[in-house]
């Protein structure tokens, strides 16, 4: 049986990546309408995992972007750029004013993250099926090295159709890689259908479980409880953890909540200003 955890604590941890998050789906629809392109779905399925993350879990510092010890995380959905990038310029890593050139023909923000371009991004990654393997093979390293940094890796349930995904996690239980964690966006779209009726994956806590991973299963929305599942990570142990975090693609906008027209496309104006009124209004709650 999966453990499920799930919380309505509401702490100062809490409230900090509550407002970061929701700031990053404001943000990240902004620069979506901005460049007539993006993937607000998985963005927005993404954002509090990111915000926890970011906000809270990792130990980076943006002024050392390279420090030997810091963890590492790679966005292994790469396409889901407008999340990401909202978080790492929240965070320091560059200006939130470059935000506003989010896709443009020069712009350090491409489609997909680049390392060469920011700092931040620890691997190229968007052609589905590679990021995570690269993960691996991080934390491989840092087990060879005897390293203390911790390696995270957030990765969509439709890329786990990608046959590399199945050797990767196959090779990090074998490794008994215990400072790895993926952390799975299993909001169960993908691009124009559901996961299920694609490529099922359930019983997908088995699956990782057979591979020799430890399994949490969490809500994905839900930031005392993605707070707790990775507190527990950061506890010693022998297995590489996976944490299977339930959302909703689009999620905090009530027209593009689990719609798969909505892995990608841009909203219109008054779209646009539905979005802001709905997300300003969950905050002042």
């Amino acid at each position: 049986m999966t453990d499920i955890i799930r919380s309505d604590n509401i702490d100062p941890r809490t409230a900090h990546v509550r407002e970061r998050a929701n700031w990053m789906r404001r943000r990240l629809l902004g620069m979506i309408v901005a460049a007539k392109q993006g993937h607000p779905g998985g963005d927005l399925s993404a954002t509090d995992v990111l915000a926890t993350l970011y906000f809270d879990v990792l130990r980076i510092d943006p002024a050392n972007p390279t420090a030997p010890d810091r963890d590492r995380f790679v966005m292994s959905k790469g396409h889901c750029t407008g999340a990401l990038y909202s978080a790492l310029a929240a965070r320091g890593f560059f200006p939130e004013d470059e935000l506003k050139t989010y896709l443009n023909s020069e712009s350090r923000l491409n489609g997909h993250p680049n390392r060469v371009y920011l700092p931040g991004v620890e691997t190229n990654t968007g052609p589905l099926g590679h990021g995570f393997p690269v993960a691996v093979g991080i934390a491989i390293a840092g087990q060879i090295d005897g390293a203390d940094f911790r390696t995270f890796a957030l990765t969509g349930d439709g890329e786990l159709q990608e046959g590399s995904m199945w050797e990767a996690a196959m090779l990090a239980g074998h490794r008994g890689l215990g400072k790895l964690t993926v952390i799975v966006d299993r909001n169960r779209l993908q691009q124009g259908a559901r996961t299920e009726d694609t490529n099922a994956l359930e019983p997908l806590g088995d699956k990782w479980r057979a591979f020799g991973w430890e399994v949490v299963e969490v809500d994905g929305h839900d930031h005392a409880a993605l707070l707790a599942a990775f507190d527990a990570a950061a506890e010693p142990r022998d297995k590489p953890r996976c944490i299977i975090a339930n959302t909703f693609k689009g999620h905090g906008v009530s027209f593009m909540s689990d719609q798969a027209g909505w892995h990608h496309g841009v909203p219109n104006a008054e779209q646009y200003a539905l979005a802001i009124r709905e997300l300003e209004a969950e905050m002042a709650a």
